[in-house]
């Protein structure tokens, strides 16, 4: 890790200094847009077919992660917390969805709740188990949504379904297994740095294996127009570690078991057939078995857990994957360029991505040399779609 930190000094050392003066003069947030799918600016659409809402999902980066030690390609003082978490502030109120799903989120009683609010935003959040001070925020306009009904998900509860007794000497009842995976580097800095003073214990046992204090949240919305539509939206953040993919795909496959039963509930509680969609910060790339079990459902059967209850999966679909094509960064760190973050949704009849929010390139000026800094306050971009509900 020093190695690489040191390597990408040297290379940040030998940018032009008009990209150093570009960095420091740009001290508000960049701007981004939703571009149709038609592949035009979204407001110059023709008239909607029916009702349109937007949704963001951003990986904020919890100022708790934050230190120059792990950032150290990033002007220092673009990681204060007083500059970030308005520049943060600034970004959400510029894209002003009707909907942020945001991993990381720290400090939500003393800044983001109240802020959000002021901004037409109510919330839910849920913060991760154990001594973990960041979690999961779901906002949403309350002028455009109401909530009916909330479900938080600990991914820590997945150790319930391992029988005790269970251990590393057990090989006849483990159902989680230690999976070797090809070596990638850590997914980001942050996370990198933690891992060298993690106790994670023995990587062996399942039970401690499997509690990472990961967390989520789905909520069943109405929206306030006159279809009165009902809409499952779900934020989650996965474990990050590249080696531990089984832990990862238990959490995904809990997830979709989970928002299987959480829309019969919905459908049954409010006689309807709500809409899905799920974001997040899911650490797997596109090519990697997490990314491939959401979008299909069939992951490889020896990575499962075979004691969870099976419940058919929920189809989802990748927004980006289904109009753009998947972007080739959503994290963006000399240590680590790659795609990490999705929005998924159930396809139907009824619902249907109309505009994908844009993404920059790996040359523009305010991105090279990596993030955060001061136009983007954290290392992973803001993905996003505007839906249209359509009329039946």
């Amino acid at each position: 890790m020093l190695k690489v930190l040191g390597g990408a000094r040297a290379v940040l050392c030998s940018k032009s200094s008009t990209t150093s003066v570009v960095r420091k003069m740009s001290s508000v947030p960049a701007s981004r847009k939703f571009v149709s799918v038609e592949g035009s600016d979204i407001h110059s659409r023709s008239k909607p077919d029916g009702f349109r809402f937007s949704l963001v999902s951003y990986n904020i980066l919890a100022q708790v992660y934050v230190k120059s030690s792990s950032f150290p390609h990033s002007p220092s003082s673009s990681l204060k917390w007083k500059l970030r978490s308005n520049t943060i502030l600034e970004v959400l109120k510029d894209l002003g969805a009707d909907f942020f799903c945001l991993q990381e989120v720290d400090e939500f009683e003393s800044f983001y709740k109240g802020n959000m609010q002021n901004l037409g935003y109510s919330s839910i959040y849920m913060k991760r188990s154990g001594q973990k001070r960041d979690g999961c925020g779901l906002f949403y306009k309350h002028d455009c949504a109401e909530l009916l009904i909330e479900e938080k998900i600990e991914y820590n509860d997945l150790v319930k379904s391992i029988p005790y007794g269970n251990s590393s000497n057990d090989d006849d009842h483990t159902n989680i297994q230690t999976v070797h995976v090809d070596k990638q580097k850590d997914v980001s800095p942050k996370n990198g740095s933690k891992s060298n003073t993690e106790d994670r214990g023995d990587p062996n046992d399942p039970r401690v294996r499997l509690k990472r204090d990961c967390v989520g949240i789905m909520a069943a919305f109405k929206f306030k127009d006159p279809s009165r539509h009902i809409v499952i939206v779900a934020n989650t953040h996965l474990y990050w570690d590249p080696e531990w993919a089984d832990v990862k795909l238990a959490q995904a496959k809990y997830l979709l078991s989970r928002l299987a039963k959480f829309k019969t509930l919905v459908s049954d509680r409010y006689e309807c057939i709500p809409e899905v969609i799920v974001a997040g910060d899911f650490n797997s790339q596109p090519g990697d078995t997490v990314y491939q079990y959401l979008v299909s459902g069939n992951p490889s059967s020896n990575l499962m857990l075979n004691c969870l209850e099976e419940s058919p999966p929920i189809p989802l679909c990748s927004v980006y994957a289904s109009t753009r094509g998947e972007p080739p960064f959503t994290n963006y760190t000399p240590d680590f360029t790659g795609t990490l973050d999705y929005v998924l949704f159930s396809p139907s009849d009824h619902i249907k991505p109309i505009s994908f929010l844009e993404l920059p390139d790996s040359d523009a000026a305010d991105i090279v040399g990596g993030l955060p800094n001061f136009s983007y306050p954290s290392d992973h971009l803001p993905i996003g779609a505007e839906f249209e509900i359509i009329k039946e």
